[in-house]
């Protein structure tokens, strides 16, 4: 599932791609893919006529803010948009197309068809599901390390599943938490209360750098991620732990190992990121 570097990419391709233009109409080849309205015909006609001020992205969710109303699309597994001629043939798994008056069209396709679309009045999308519980946006300037201390300090759970919960903070996945926490020399299933300030500054540290410099590679392409324009991205070259199970530890050399925590695959070095101690403090 593209997590916060991908969706961020996508939105600024899109940006590139569709800022400005108006739409014509919409084809709705997969219905289930809309969310909201229930009626794909009234998805389609709310759309036709109104133009793309810009794309954002919440979280994991791109919002298509038109002059007027806001869509909130998620891609889910395999979810991706594209900006095609509309004489172009289509693919078999495209599911929505946006049709614009220049001639182009945005084409959704989506292999796994787990993605989604909402469709909203400005300033309702944020009121309601699925945004409406989403938590501290990481790369945000308000993000700091005062207000992740706030978030995480004295929870009882296991950091990697608290990381992973996006009313906590949102955007980070799989991939992004075990990077950031092999990063920060935490294991990921020391309780959030037994981190010490130390730990907390290293982990909020490990984040924002492990988020910014995949955003500046275009996020990571470990299975089928392309961005707008159908381009990969290049950070799964600079992964330290995630995807290199029985590889030797960058740093030390160890070989990493691979478990299962909160059902998530988690990637570790047992040598940088030991459990013991963590749990000796909170023992005593």
């Amino acid at each position: 599932m593209p997590e916060l570097p991908e969706v961020e990419t996508v939105k600024r391709t899109l940006n590139e791609l569709i800022k400005g233009k108006q739409i014509e109409n919409v084809t709705v080849r997969l219905p289930r893919i809309i969310q909201r309205p229930d009626d794909t015909q009234a998805f389609a006609h709310m759309l036709a006529g109104h133009s793309v001020v810009h794309v954002e992205r919440r979280g994991k969710f791109l919002r298509f803010v038109f002059d007027g109303l806001v869509m909130v699309s998620h891609l889910r597994m395999e979810g991706r948009y594209g900006l095609f001629q509309g004489d172009e043939p289509l693919d078999k798994h495209t599911h929505v197309i946006f049709h614009f008056t220049d001639g182009t069209e945005l084409r959704y396709t989506d292999v796994r068809q787990f993605g989604t679309m909402h469709l909203f009045q400005p300033g309702e999308d944020l009121l309601l599901k699925p945004l409406s519980k989403l938590g501290q946006e990481p790369l945000d300037p308000s993000f700091t390390v005062e207000r992740f201390k706030e978030i995480v300090s004295g929870k009882n759970t296991k950091i990697k599943p608290l990381l992973l919960n996006q009313e906590y903070v949102v955007g980070i996945g799989n991939i992004y938490v075990d990077e950031a926490l092999h990063r920060a020399g935490i294991h990921p299933e020391v309780s959030a209360k037994a981190l010490t300030e130390e730990q907390l500054n290293k982990l909020h540290h490990a984040i924002v750098a492990t988020l910014t410099e995949a955003v500046n590679a275009g996020g990571s392409s470990v299975k089928s991620y392309v961005n707008g324009q159908g381009e990969s991205g290049s950070y799964q070259q600079q992964l330290l732990i995630y995807g290199r199970k029985d590889q030797p530890c960058a740093t030390c050399g160890t070989l990493i190992e691979k478990s299962v925590v909160g059902g998530r695959g988690t990637h570790i070095c047992p040598s940088c990121q030991p459990l013991a101690a963590a749990v000796s403090r909170v023992l005593h």
